[in-house]
């Protein structure tokens, strides 16, 4: 965990943000496989971690705004515990750790809580996820448990965002040490892609590296030579000779912050002309944003300069789009080739704060959601900030059932050429990922680059 002091900053910034009442921050509880004793591996609630820091279970932070106090509240280990787990530092120990002096029982918070309310102060809480917590807020609070969710504090979630958005410079130094591991099972995989290889050989070396030097993968492995499925976690098929294998991975490390990256390579380790185009033109759409992205300057901006009007330009180049450019853009035609946003967030979870709400983490008053396909998907569009971590994700992808749709629906005739993509009905999809740092006049990325274009790519998975 970070220093102490680090911890007790947080927590004094929120404070500022929330005017009164009582916050309540639940961590997570174990969660059972296939009986009680059997768990899956321990990931504790990211919000819990940035404020609290503590990496166990079944504990509850508190900070009380009126009187100042940051309580604990949790259970020390019995003989029964210790037997099976070695000896354990109490819940004041732990607490010191975080600073925070004023430590509790598990069941006093049900009498802090219902003496809050009699008071008539405000609970805050931020929106559960997990069944576990929302029971446990339901008998706290004395909702049911169909309107906890609705009960969450909109005071409380903006507080969060906001200081969450800024990462600190000792969470910087994280996403560069998560960023390490994503390069070395990137680069493991265009090794690995050879034919004959299974895809499942593949994710499963590309797991294990992120469990050897760190924790685990930041979210499941997307590794398929059907790559025009956006989030494919099917590794079942077998690689073969000049068909395109698309690997989206990441790790989080021990500090639960995540790297998230994405490659395509050529199985066997050469593009044909054709795919090289298409690669291109992604590679041109990811660099343009990393030339755009600065403090200031919207991501919805920076999304349809380059998810639109780059892939757009690319595309009518290759004779599979026409018309005008900036007119097929506003009509959203480039959608048929990259139907998901430019990027998003990213932290502590690999979709930053996605469980606070994803309109209050990729907009706000100035700028909301675009209801349009494609663009309607993006996740992040307000304005960039210092200290901002995201990706940048452009793609093409070649989905034969949304192609034929969009053609017997004559959607975006105008612009889409559909007599010339029925032969690339079987190209599958590219996608480059980079993770970018917002700075004082621009971003860089986080973490080495990870070979990127056609001669890197071809010569990494030559050696």
């Amino acid at each position: 965990m970070f220093d102490k002091q680090v911890y007790i900053n947080r927590r004094l910034a929120l404070r500022k943000r929330i005017k009164s009442g009582l916050v309540l921050i639940l961590g997570n509880a174990e969660s059972p496989m296939n009986y009680r004793s059997n768990c899956y591996r321990f990931r504790q609630d990211s919000n819990f971690l940035y404020f609290f820091g503590l990496d166990l279970p079944n504990l509850v932070g508190v900070i009380d705004i009126e009187d100042g106090r940051d309580s604990l509240y949790g259970d020390d280990f019995d003989i029964d515990d210790i037997i099976w787990m070695g000896p354990q530092p109490s819940l004041s120990e732990l607490g010191g750790r975080v600073g925070v002096l004023s430590t509790h029982p598990h069941r006093d918070l049900f009498g802090l809580v219902n003496r809050s309310i009699q008071q008539g102060r405000r609970v805050h809480i931020l929106p559960p996820y997990r069944p576990d917590n929302i029971m446990l807020l339901e008998r706290l609070l004395g909702i049911n448990q169909l309107m906890v969710k609705s009960y969450a504090s909109l005071d409380l979630v903006r507080a969060v965002v906001a200081l969450r958005s800024i990462k600190e410079d000792c969470e910087i130094e994280e996403l560069e040490r998560a960023a390490t591991v994503g390069y070395r099972m990137h680069v493991a995989a265009m090794r690995m892609a050879k034919p004959g290889a299974t895809e499942q050989e593949l994710a499963g070396h590309l797991e294990g590296l992120a469990i050897a030097h760190g924790y685990m993968p930041s979210f499941p492995i997307i590794l398929s030579q059907n790559g025009e499925t956006l989030h494919n976690h099917d590794h079942s098929q077998v690689l073969t000779e000049g068909r395109l294998l698309l690997v989206d991975a990441g790790a989080e490390n021990g500090m639960h912050y995540a790297s998230d990256n994405t490659r395509t390579m050529p199985v066997g380790g050469k593009f044909s002309s054709r795919q090289r185009d298409i690669y291109n033109i992604v590679l041109a759409a990811n660099n343009k944003a990393i030339e755009l992205a600065k403090p200031g300057v919207p991501y919805l901006d920076v999304h349809r300069a380059t998810s639109g009007k780059v892939i757009t330009e690319g595309l009518k180049a290759l004779g599979l789009m026409k018309g005008d450019v900036d007119e097929a853009v506003a009509n959203g035609a480039h959608a048929l080739f990259q139907p998901h946003g430019l990027g998003h967030m990213m932290g502590l979870d690999v979709h930053d704060m996605e469980d606070l709400g994803e309109n209050y983490v990729g907009y706000d008053d100035e700028i909301t959601r675009v209801n349009q396909f494609g663009t309607g998907s993006l996740r992040l569009g307000r304005r960039l900030q210092k200290g901002f971590v995201l990706t940048d994700e452009p793609g093409i992808y070649f989905i034969p059932a949304l192609i034929e749709k969009w053609k017997a629906e004559r959607i975006n005739e105008a612009f889409i050429c559909y007599d010339k993509l029925q032969d690339y009905y079987n190209f599958g999809g590219i996608r480059l990922e980079d993770d970018l740092l917002i700075t004082d006049t621009g971003c860089r990325i986080i973490g080495k680059r990870i070979p990127i274009t056609v001669d890197e790519v071809e010569a990494t998975m030559s050696q």
